[in-house]
């Protein structure tokens, strides 16, 4: 079973046997699924697929347990190098810890947990007759449970961690136990370069590193798509636990002995080059067990390798654990890392220190998330570290900016409402205890954000507006005045208490607007945390200015703009393709059907129209899939799109067409005419 991590500023394919990505292929694609998409929406993809790895010493037996290997396919069930299964019937629970989430959980850690439970144990598919293949020395026995989380807070939205509990589910001790993840990243821009285009010449374009301090490999595209992949993508070891003992190389005051995180990088299935892929289970725990770092041509020759193009698989593994009993577990922890470069003005094949500036902020916030209360890094709850008050060490908690305000909009032509409430304003800190909310901010980007051949729609938003608490000194100090109604305003069917309105002027109908509410804090300077701030994407919306539903027609007639449309209307973007253009309909009533035809009255397309339905805009024209996201799309509730492209998919010819609308409503019809120019 698989489902997508989505609260950051990503898409991820997860699935119930701890694996990441897709390997762009199979039932992820039907879903529409992304493989480490980063940012959200910018159609850069960072990874074929990985797995979790354990290795083990069963008497004089070396035995690896792999999740996913370098394989061309992918995970196919019962292949071999995928020997984790599950269960018959076991799911991928998805829970939130946040309130208004329909998957909200008291136990949840995360804005979006998923959580399974999978083992090595079998020989054969549960539920089927299919064998899983290359059990070279058998099962080793292990039971994991599985954890992954997620946040939108804007300081934490571009890592997603991966929690494992391994429990020794077998009769026999294993020794010298290592536990890595293994990982072929690939680094693209899918929208320039679609998966599977050109075979071995998509994949064989990155480059591969490791930071010593942060125990983290990293990818970044050499020369694929120069411009349009300026991203790194890493796989960070955050630190594991065995008996009570906290097990880290940095561990303070002093680490545990002969304890090492392990990185290794080799060739995509190649078996005699100086990186070559393990081949079976003594030479996995070779690479397991053994690092790269550790060479003495360290510097000389293997970095200087690995960041030349290729396709290459990382591993990242610590160990050992020794003497791990029969219902004995390890759980360890790992970050997989996203961030654009910092631009230096050098090329992506430079992969300078100051280009990984962003990255290494952002894998130290991963970190951080996962020590959680132990701040000093000893893995013991000493005094004043209790923050949640359970009397023990929590990980996996961070600060918390205000809670994410409800929002509404309310459309006329020209003009954007934007409404929220005051629930925000009670939000508690779960590190300081405190009351801390400090104001709002308010986002838009400027006109034609959306036809740039790359986008990151977070990183076009501007800050419009701003209010905050008068009288202390922080921010703008101009109050809520301005924006605060007489009293609370409601809407039909909906319940929310509406405390605040900004109105946006003047905005030109039919052309896209991202608009973003935020709410931020005071900060803690005892702590030396700066103000926090809600995430952007978290109420981020596409919307549209335009007519409202024309109920009756009471507003008039229908009709078309442009009109006349020329060809390659400025609002249509870059792309070459017919399904991406659009032309709107206006003053349509909420429910309604519109009908295309020729002069000659023969139907070129008909279409069905309902207020507030971002499936159908994105049906009707693939302009609202391709430069907008139908999952944030606000619309006025009037108009419709089209993609000129006849209910056979044909181009339409230039001239005078006809349309009629008839309100389902009342049974009402009302006509008009357009013209195309090309």
């Amino acid at each position: 079973m698989e489902k997508q991590a989505d609260r950051g500023n990503f898409r991820i394919t997860v699935n119930n046997l701890g694996m990441i990505g897709n390997s762009f292929k199979g039932s992820y694609l039907v879903q529409n699924f992304k493989s480490a998409e980063y940012p959200k929406g910018s159609s850069i993809e960072h990874v074929f697929e990985g797995g979790l790895w354990i290795g083990a010493k069963k008497g004089n037996t070396i035995v690896v347990s792999t999740g996913a290997i370098d394989d061309p396919t992918g995970y196919i069930t019962g292949k071999a190098g995928f020997e984790f299964s599950a269960e018959p019937g076991a799911t991928l629970l998805e829970r939130s810890s946040l309130p208004d989430q329909v998957t909200y959980h008291p136990a949840a850690v995360s804005h979006q947990d998923f959580v399974s439970d999978f083992t090595d144990r079998y020989t054969i598919v549960p539920g089927t007759q299919i064998p899983i293949q290359g059990l070279e020395n058998g099962p080793l026995g292990a039971d994991v449970h599985f954890e992954a989380y997620n946040w939108n807070y804007s300081f934490a939205n571009f890592f997603l961690l991966y929690n494992f509990t391994i429990k020794n589910a077998s009769t026999e001790t294993w020794d010298s136990v290592y536990i890595g993840y293994w990982v072929d990243p690939v680094i693209r821009n899918t929208a320039i370069t679609p998966a599977g285009s050109g075979g071995t010449n998509f994949y064989n374009k990155g480059g591969n590193g490791y930071l010593d301090t942060l125990f983290m490999a990293y990818e970044f595209d050499v020369s694929g798509n120069p411009g349009f992949t300026d991203t790194y993508f890493g796989l960070k070891f955050l630190g594991s636990e065995y008996r009570g003992e906290f097990y880290h190389p940095a561990r303070r005051p002093t680490p545990p002995p002969g304890f090492k995180v392990n990185f290794h990088s080799w060739t995509f299935r190649d078996f005699t080059g100086q990186f070559r892929s393990p081949q079976n289970d003594a030479q996995r725990w070779e690479k397991m067990s053994t690092s790269l770092r550790d060479r003495a041509d360290w510097a000389t020759f293997v970095v200087p390798s690995l960041r030349t193009a290729g396709n290459r698989s990382v591993l990242v593994s610590a160990g050992p654990f020794l003497n791990v009993q029969p219902g004995d577990s390890i759980n360890i922890a790992f970050a997989f890392v996203f961030a654009r470069k910092t631009p230096d003005g050098n090329p992506n094949s430079a992969d300078t220190p100051q280009q990984k500036e962003e990255f290494i902020r952002h894998a130290s916030w991963a970190q951080a998330a996962y020590d959680g209360e132990d701040a000093n890094f000893n893995g013991i709850l000493d005094p004043g570290e209790d923050l949640n008050g359970d009397g023990k060490l929590t990980r996996f908690i961070l600060p918390s900016p205000p809670n994410i305000p409800r929002i509404r909009y309310e459309i006329e032509p020209n003009v954007i409402r934007l409404y929220w409430d005051a629930s925000a304003e009670e939000s508690i800190d779960p590190i300081t205890r405190k009351k801390d909310f400090e104001g709002y901010r308010i986002y838009k980007t400027t006109l034609g954000f959306d036809v740039k051949d790359v986008v990151d729609v977070l990183k076009e938003l501007k800050l419009i507006a701003q209010y905050d608490k008068p009288g202390n000194g922080i921010g703008y100090d101009n109050g809520f005045s301005a924006i605060r109604l007489p009293e609370p305003k409601y809407f039909p069917g909906d319940p929310t208490p509406y405390v605040y309105l900004y109105e946006i002027k003047g905005v030109t109908n039919g052309w896209q607007h991202a608009i973003a509410l935020t709410a931020f804090d005071e900060g803690d300077p005892d702590r030396n945390l700066e103000s926090l701030e809600s995430s952007k994407d978290a109420t981020l919306r596409r919307v549209f200015a335009g007519a409202p539903p024309n109920r009756g027609f009471a507003f008039g007639d229908p009709y078309v703009y442009p009109n006349p449309y020329y060809e390659r209307a400025a609002w249509e973007g870059p792309s070459q393709a017919h399904e991406d253009k659009r032309i709107m309909f206006a003053n349509l009533p909420p429910h309604c059907e519109v009908s295309i035809y020729t002069v000659a009255g023969d139907l070129v397309y008909r279409f069905e129209h309902h207020e507030n339905d971002p499936a159908a805009q994105a049906r009707d024209s693939r302009w609202f899939e391709t430069y907008s996201n139908p999952k944030q799309l606000t619309m006025s509730g009037g108009e419709h799109g089209w993609n000129l492209l006849s209910r056979t998919g044909q181009i339409i010819a230039r001239g005078l067409y006809v349309f009629a609308v008839k309100d389902l409503d009342t049974g009402e019809t009302r006509t008009g005419k357009f013209v195309i120019i090309r």
